[in-house]
């Protein structure tokens, strides 16, 4: 009960659709009880017209005498739907009872009008009547008969209420629900949004009442967006003010390196130019995420993605030698996808260098394109130590390196690959290369369909 009180206050739709429901089944009950007395209450007037007709009828013929019951023709009717007619007082004399077709014994002294008795354990409705020639004469009916009867007509009334209120109650909450669909239907857009995605909401379909809200949404959307893009300008701005100076220092230790020095001092000169090159690669780092963050390379031709792992190998082959590791293309399917040609080099270019840091001396990387799911994949795997599950999410963030690495990098590889797969709508997925050992790191990058030209196997690997 508390979390269906907690839902009604949260929903307005469904506050909305309850308190709708409960007005019209209270309106429905009201005016369904008020229906029934009046049908009963009318039904019981129709019946004592009856009585009355009968009495009249009985009056204007001027019965001499009234037929005797007892041949038992009334065994072949309807007992309880029968009409007694009598002068008032016969019943006194009569051995015949009410259930054999007898006259009621209702005592002389009754008014004139009409009287609901108790004659012999049974309920009776009784006219009166004195006739023009002075003779008093009594019309009955069984009450149990009348009550019957009354019902029946009474139900018949409230039957449409019965009807049409269930159906009423579905009509009110389908359309509560097709009145809420625009908003559900903009959530659920905002929702699937990727984080790059800023461009205002469509309010053209939203109720009026709501459009106020969505426009300060949009206006909410634009501020972050001019945010964000102030962001990426300082990124991109920042990094590439500091490659000149950081330029600079790297050729003066380049110039000093030909002086004569002391052992110490060339020693310590190694260290720094380390520590340079360290801080020209953060800043190239920065400068092609900032890049992977804006806007998207337009497309204008497929892109094949074993060319793009040839043109990675030519690049990164010195420092996997340096590192005696096997790495290569597997397999001989292809792949053909849309995107930009930049973006998918710098793409495959992150993961494989980061596969050839990570992995020991003598191991081995593997590149390979395969069909998942109906949609073009590629797939790195290597023989490093791999992503514990719990660090799985964190490890696209810029920044963070994985607990106990000894490798040193900028930590902006994967944070790179995730811009560019957000931007083109491809999914990045982690694993274990060796799923027994859990061990290795496997990353699978799988294109939309929509972005899958073709798959074939007339590739040959170098």
């Amino acid at each position: 009960m508390d979390g269906f009180k907690k839902r009604l206050n949260e929903s307005v739709q469904l506050k909305l659709s309850v308190t709708l429901s409960v007005a019209i089944l209270v309106v429905a009950v009201v005016a369904g009880v008020f229906s029934f007395l009046s049908a009963f209450d009318e039904a019981h007037e129709l019946q004592d017209d009856v009585l009355r007709q009968v009495a009249q009828l009985v009056d204007w013929q001027r019965l001499p005498s009234f037929p005797s019951v007892a041949d038992g023709r009334v065994k072949d009717g309807d007992e309880e739907a029968r009409v007694i007619v009598q002068r008032l007082g016969d019943g006194d004399s009569s051995t015949i009872g009410v259930d054999s077709g007898g006259p009621l014994k209702l005592p002389p002294t009754l008014a004139d009008g009409l009287h609901s008795l108790d004659v012999g354990g049974e309920a009776f409705r009784v006219l009166v009547r004195t006739t023009a020639v002075g003779e008093r004469i009594a019309v009955a009916q069984e009450s149990s008969f009348r009550n019957e009867i009354a019902r029946d007509g009474a139900f018949r009334t409230v039957m449409p209420f019965l009807i049409l209120v269930p159906v009423l109650l579905l009509v009110v909450a389908d359309l509560v629900r097709k009145m809420f669909r625009p908003i559900a239907a903009v959530s659920a857009e905002i929702d699937e949004r990727a984080e790059q995605e800023l461009h205002p909401i469509d309010d053209g379909a939203l109720p009026m009442e709501v459009r106020p809200f969505a426009v300060a949404i949009n206006r909410l959307l634009g501020r972050v967006a001019q945010a964000m893009d102030a962001q990426r300008r300082f990124v991109a701005d920042a990094a590439h003010e500091l490659r000149s100076p950081l330029t600079a220092l790297s050729l003066q230790a380049e110039r000093l390196q030909d002086a004569q020095m002391s052992v110490p001092a060339r020693e310590r000169l190694a260290v720094l130019r380390q520590g340079i090159e360290r801080g020209r690669n953060l800043l190239d780092q920065l400068l092609k995420l900032a890049k992977a963050q804006s806007v998207a390379e337009s497309a204008t031709s497929p892109v094949s993605l074993q060319g793009v792992f040839r043109r990675v190998l030519e690049d990164l082959m010195p420092l996997a030698e340096a590192k005696r590791i096997d790495i290569g293309s597997e397999g001989e399917q292809d792949a053909q996808v849309w995107g930009g040609e930049l973006d998918m080099i710098a793409l495959v270019k992150n993961l494989v260098d980061n596969a050839i840091r990570y992995t020991p001396v003598g191991g081995r990387v593997d590149l390979s394109v395969s069909t998942v799911e109906g949609r073009a994949a590629l797939c790195i795997e290597d023989t490093g130590p791999g992503i514990a599950v719990s660090e799985r999410e964190r490890v696209f963030d810029p920044f963070y390196r994985t607990l106990g690495s000894e490798q040193i990098g900028s930590g902006l590889g994967l944070s790179i690959v995730k811009a560019i797969s957000d931007r083109i709508g491809a999914e990045i997925r982690l694993g274990f290369s060796d799923e027994v050992k859990r061990s290795g790191l496997r990353v699978t990058v799988l294109f939309p369909k929509m972005a899958s030209v073709s798959v074939h196997t007339d590739h040959k690997p170098d």
